[in-house]
């Protein structure tokens, strides 16, 4: 028995009825720290923290008169005192004999300290793993190996809508559409039965399908651990909807941008016949004003390229490179001025109302463009109300920051919103989210090009504002097109009417590669005075500056071949004479002429086509304005 007591791990140790201890094994010397003769012959209560210490006694006399048990032969957990003072949980379980007709008992003492700092750490460790699965990002999903859902973490209720009591215990099928519903369990068996893993360690783009019916696509890791002999898989579940919307817009951007590329390849030849198209036609109808006959074809020669001007401006507008330029335009009065216009423009069972904001709004944008914009936007609202109805122009200031729009984002500030609604057909969301595409319309053939909203759109985000459709079929379509909002201490400018035209006796130097384009810029500023220098290119220019030519104004095409061009050739131009005047023009969308040169805000630049009224003013507004 002693050889048995001595080698056991367990600390064994006996004691009186007295509660004096009559052996201490060795497992029980490493336990408290005690040698032997220290403890025998003392009371067990030395062994003992508070309270069981105090308490020892009275419970030791209640058993042994009245046979009361608080631990005898039951066993508890209690703490045990070591020699330091310090504690330790341990198990104690307790037996009583006798010895010469009184009462003994054994105590049978495991130290628990390993197994309670075991499960301390398996304790936080789990609570640090539910912190983490509660409060991540993606969601988390445990399913044992019949598919049946075991956790379903926050994001998940968040991303599939239904909350962790209507999942859990339920196969986890019903959070998939067809065919992935299908074709789940098989998936399962296949690798419970042959390791054939489809999904399991490999990762994958899936469907979602939320509680509502609503699919969403979603990147879906699945690892595999073991439960009690089986496996339980969990599923880390990544949204995907908002990289989807990205590229789809990145998609709609590239295709925005190879449109306008393509526009923008053509816009500089098509621009140059334009003009001279233009110019020589209105030459023509001033000869021929004594012949009505002929001068309507001049008339008609002068419409067909004016309205050949008109689409290549919406060619650059929806590819974001026309020219603008703006100014602090009074959003309430521009509206006011072309009430005239619209009810001139609109069919007469088109009411025509006007909302403005009691206080003044001013937006820094092209005036001509917002006109064109709003009578683009008008003329759709009357398409959709055949039978008549309200057209309404609202404007106000608001506030937008990056929430504003979730599915494109907007430079946070101050905007003025001008508003265009209408109570006709609506449309469905599939038309609302094609809408402002280039070439797309829902008009019959040949009723229309598919460009009105596209130049709105291109012309909103050109001037760094926005415009967004607000529409549901039979409730009509509210636009909102965004500019940003000038400060009150700005002066508004005012449209004027155009003025007559007036020329000059002043020297200018034509730069201009096309020789239709040159020969009608020669004979536009001959014809109203100017005396005229031509060159065909840059350092031609050059040449006859440094050549001792003198001018007063440089009028170059800024994109020229020879590798110089109209930025270039007025800088080295200022060299030689820092107070020349310099106006350009260009047939070129803006963002391609930034990209060829570093352009001034402040530069005068007159668009190809241009009229010749265009030209002369624009001629003596800068040889009459500062260097």
């Amino acid at each position: 028995m002693r050889a048995v007591v001595d080698t056991a791990i367990d600390g064994v140790i006996l004691i009186n009825a007295h509660g004096v201890i009559l052996m201490f094994n060795p497992a029980c010397e490493r336990l408290f720290g005690y040698a032997p003769y220290e403890v025998m012959g003392r009371n067990v209560k030395i062994l003992m923290p508070e309270p069981y210490q105090g308490a020892h006694d009275e419970f030791l006399r209640n058993y042994l008169e009245t046979g009361e048990r608080k631990i005898i032969g039951i066993g508890r957990e209690v703490l045990g005192r070591r020699r330091n003072g310090a504690t330790f949980p341990m198990d104690l379980s307790v037996a009583q004999a006798e010895e010469d007709g009184q009462p003994i008992f054994v105590g049978i003492i495991r130290d628990l300290s390993e197994r309670k700092a075991a499960e301390t750490a398996l304790r936080e460790g789990a609570a640090q793993l539910r912190a983490v699965v509660e409060t991540a990002v993606d969601g988390v999903i445990l399913i044992d190996a019949r598919g049946l859902v075991l956790m379903f973490n926050p994001a998940c209720e968040r991303l599939f809508g239904y909350t962790a009591a209507d999942v859990i215990g339920q196969n986890v099928r019903m959070l998939m559409p067809s065919p992935y519903r299908g074709e789940h369990d098989s998936y399962i068996a296949n690798y419970n039965h042959g390791g054939i893993a489809k999904i399991i360690g490999i990762g994958r783009e899936v469907t979602g399908l939320r509680k509502d019916g609503t699919s969403f696509p979603m990147d879906l890791s699945v690892g595999e651990a073991k439960q009690e002999g089986e496996s339980i898989f969990v599923g880390i579940i990544h949204d995907l909807t908002g990289r989807k919307r990205t590229e789809e817009q990145l998609v709609q951007a590239q295709k925005m941008e190879t449109v306008g590329q393509l526009s923008g390849g053509i816009a500089h030849d098509f621009n140059n016949l334009l003009t001279v198209i233009l110019g020589n036609a209105e030459a023509l109808g001033l000869r021929l004003k004594a012949r009505n006959d002929l001068r309507q074809l001049s008339d008609t020669i002068i419409l067909a390229a004016e309205r050949g001007a008109e689409l290549t401006r919406g060619l650059l507008a929806f590819s974001r490179r026309q020219v603008l330029q703006p100014t602090v335009i009074d959003c309430n009065l521009l509206i006011e001025s072309m009430r005239m216009l619209l009810r001139r423009t609109l069919r007469e069972d088109i009411a025509l109302n006007i909302a403005a904001s009691p206080t003044a709004v001013n937006a820094l944008a092209d005036p001509a463009q917002i006109e064109s914009a709003l009578l683009n936007l008008s003329l759709n609202a009357q398409d959709a109300m055949p039978d008549g109805g309200t057209l309404t122009f609202a404007t106000a200031e608001v506030a937008l920051d990056e929430t504003s729009f979730p599915r494109e984002p907007v430079q946070p500030g101050n905007y003025v919103a001008i508003t265009v609604t209408d109570n006709g057909s609506g449309m469905p969301p599939e038309i609302v989210e094609r809408a402002f595409e280039p070439f797309f319309t829902t008009k019959e053939v040949g009723k229309g090009s598919g460009l009105g909203l596209s130049m709105v759109y291109g012309f909103a985000k050109q001037s760094n504002g926005h415009v967004n459709i607000y529409s549901e079929p039979g409730l009509g379509t509210s636009i909102r097109l965004y500019l940003p909002l000038v400060g009150q201490g700005a002066a508004p400018q005012r449209s004027h009417a155009e003025e007559r035209t007036v020329g000059g006796n002043e020297r200018v130097l034509v730069v201009e590669d096309d020789a239709l384009v040159r020969s009608h810029a020669i004979s536009s500023l001959e014809g109203i005075g100017y005396r005229v220098i031509v060159a065909r290119d840059g350092p031609e220019a050059l040449a006859l500056l440094r050549g001792g030519v003198e001018i007063d104004l440089l009028f170059t095409d800024v994109v020229m071949p020879g590798g110089m061009n109209g930025w270039e050739v007025a800088a080295l131009a200022r060299e030689l004479s820092p107070r020349l005047k310099v106006l350009f023009t260009s047939g070129y969308p803006l963002e391609t002429l930034s990209s060829r040169g570093q352009s001034d805000p402040a530069a005068r630049i007159l668009s190809k086509p241009y009229r010749i009224a265009e030209l002369a003013k624009q001629v003596r507004e800068v040889l009459d304005g500062p260097a």
